[in-house]
């Protein structure tokens, strides 16, 4: 089995900082929620969301960041809060992994959460949808 590199996306440091960044650049905060040991969040990284950041068919480069439920890592939430990465997890309620969501510079929610890997073959469509419904959201903000 291949070992899960957690370094491949950016893990979120301060979300009212980064979703400031996503929404200037027109588009959503959008946020993995995984654990080390979870081989279907290595899945989402490597198939979805690390081709997201080189490829620029929403207009925009996204701002994409990892939060690992697993770990205590420090982070600034929407508020300008400390928290950890774990206490963030828990707070959003946040139980099994992988959860990609979408968020805007309030912390608001601008498209449903992707919830596990779903289908494969349409999980690439339901990535774009909420980017795009994420877009219109904040454009409407």
């Amino acid at each position: 089995m291949a070992s899960i590199d957690a370094s491949e996306l950016l893990a979120a440091a301060d979300l009212r900082a980064e979703a400031g960044q996503a929404a200037r650049a027109g588009g959503p905060l959008i946020v993995l929620y995984s654990r080390a040991d979870c081989r279907f969040c290595a899945t989402v990284k490597r198939d979805y969301l690390l081709p997201l950041t080189s490829n620029h068919q929403h207009g925009q480069t996204p701002v994409i960041r990892e939060i690992s439920q697993d770990r205590h890592t420090a982070l600034t939430d929407f508020k300008g809060q400390a928290t950890t990465h774990a206490g963030f997890a828990s707070r959003q309620k946040i139980k099994l992994v992988p959860v990609v969501a979408f968020y805007g510079p309030d912390g608001r929610q601008l498209a449903a959460p992707i919830v596990g890997t779903r289908i494969p073959d349409f999980y690439q469509s339901y990535l774009d949808d909420a980017i795009e419904q994420s877009a219109r959201q904040l454009k409407t903000q």
